[in-house]
Parts: C-alpha cells; structure tokens; sequence
C-alpha cells in the first residue's frame, strides 16, 4: 500500500461526494472528530462510488469492469491510477490508519453486482445476505473507525443495516419500479399474490401493500433491537449509527396510512440535519 500523499483536493472530493449523494451520512460525520471524520467519508464515499455504478452504466459488462477495478485496487493489483483516484487514495489511507480490513469491502462491491441486473431478489433470507454484506458491513467499518471491533459492535451492525436496508429498498421503490428492478423478495410478493408487473406498472394495490407492511414490520424489528444493543458498545462506536435516527424517521414518514409507495418523499437536507442532531443529544447515544 503506498504511502505517497493523496490529491490535496481528495478529502473536498470525498466530501462533496457524499454530501450530494449520500447526505444522512454525512451529516453523521459531523459528529466525528476530526481525523475519524475523514476517514469516515472515504469509506462513505466509496459505498457511493460502489452504489453509483448501476446508474453509470446501460449494460452489466461496463458496470461489472467498474467494479472490478475497486476489488483489484483494494488487493493491490491496481498501481499508479489508484492514487491518483480522490477517493482510491484516500480509502488506502482510512484502512493504514485504521486498520480496516480490506476483505469486507471486497465483498462490499461483489455484492453490488446484483445491481447491474435485472434478476428479482429471490427470498427475504437473500435479501438479508445482501444488506448484511453492504449496509451492515458499512456500519461495521465505520464503528471500527470510532472504537476497537468486537462482538457487541458486529451485532449492532448486523441488526442496523438490516434496518436500514429494507427502509433504503422501500424508499427507492419507486425508481426501482421504473428500471423494472426488483429488490422486494419474490417470495414474499408470492406469499401476497402480488404480480410483479403490477410492481412495475406502479400500481398501489393491497397486496403490494401487504408486502410493503410485511417489510416495514421487519425493519422495525431490527431497529428495535440495534436501539436496544446501543448501551453494550463503547461511546464512541455508537456515533457511528448514528444514521439509524434517520432510519427511524424514513420508515414512520414510509408508514403512514395512505402512502402511495410510488410517490417519492425525500427529507430534505434541514430536516435531516436536525433529526441527527436530535438523535445525537437522545439518550440512546448518550447513556
């Protein structure tokens, strides 16, 4: 891994990056001290890079060429153009000073290669594969940037990005829908006798619904018990889920009665600063 200076643009970059794309995440690093902040965008800014793939490209192959270059690059097998990445250099930089180990983000960015197809998410239990090995792996990396690992924090993680994941999928279903993309386990759309096309015709039915509940329900039960596994990690882990206060405000707006599913809702940048903050100062995080 080479030690050589990053770009002196690449922490703006990563920050601007995350910012535009991913802003309940960056308002959490706010948060952080100085040094764990910076380290926090790259790693956030590099899920953005990974989740950014399937818009950038019209077809699998380019995607799956994109994806690649992240998982050579974290083996060692890219050199020069890897720091002169913003956000290549600055990831190599968070895993020296950090320690981070470099295989959960290998598999952060396999897994992302669902994205760039148009296969349905089989089952509720591949779906927790998924999240567990993209949004709780970030949780995990970004407490072991606030506090040494250990069992609690992979427990938390597990349970926070399970959460956050199934409110992420309902959130974006209605883009989803429109690509014709799936991530509503077949499953449980069959357990509903919800047709897939009618997902895709964006109609607001009672099974849809039905599935949506089943879901949030899920969801609400892993949130519950990541809150309540907050008090068995160390201080300073726990600002790293801090995102969870805006999972917790994404899925009650999410079930309020009378949702369309396929009207988008998004928080806006204010709100979302003052539900972290909120978060922050709550009892949860505080105790």
């Amino acid at each position: 891994m080479s030690d050589a200076a990053p770009p002196p643009d690449s922490v703006a970059f990563c920050a601007d990056l995350v910012r535009s794309h991913d802003f309940p995440r960056y308002a959490a690093t706010l948060f952080a001290p100085t040094a764990e902040r910076r380290a926090l965008l790259a790693l956030y800014a590099f899920n953005v890079e990974i989740v950014r793939v399937r818009d950038q490209v019209s077809q699998p192959l380019p995607g799956e060429i994109r994806l690649q270059w992240w998982t050579d690059m974290l083996s060692g097998q890219v050199h020069g153009s890897a720091e002169g990445n913003p956000v290549a250099a600055e990831l190599l930089r968070a895993i020296r000073d950090f320690d981070l180990p470099v295989e959960p983000l290998s598999l952060l960015a396999d897994e992302h290669q669902f994205d760039l197809y148009n296969d349905p998410m089989p089952t509720l239990t591949a779906l927790e594969g998924y999240l567990a090995a993209t949004c709780s792996a970030l949780f995990e990396l970004a407490a072991r940037i606030m506090a040494p690992p250990s069992p609690a924090i992979e427990h938390l993680a597990r349970h926070a990005g399970l959460a956050q994941g199934i409110v992420q999928i309902i959130t974006n279903l209605p883009r989803d829908a429109a690509h014709r993309q799936l991530f509503l386990p077949q499953q449980l759309l069959t357990n509903h006798s919800c047709p897939m096309e009618d997902v895709f015709a964006g109609k607001e039915t009672p099974n849809l619904r039905a599935v949506l509940d089943q879901l949030a329900g899920e969801a609400r039960q892993h949130l519950a018990t990541a809150s309540s596994l907050l008090a068995e990690v160390p201080a300073p882990a726990r600002s790293a889920f801090l995102p969870l206060g805006q999972t917790r405000a994404d899925l009650k707006r999410l079930s309020r009665p009378g949702r369309n599913p396929f009207t988008p809702q998004p928080s806006s940048r204010l709100r979302t600063l003052w539900t972290l903050w909120r978060a922050s100062r709550s009892r949860e995080f505080t105790k």
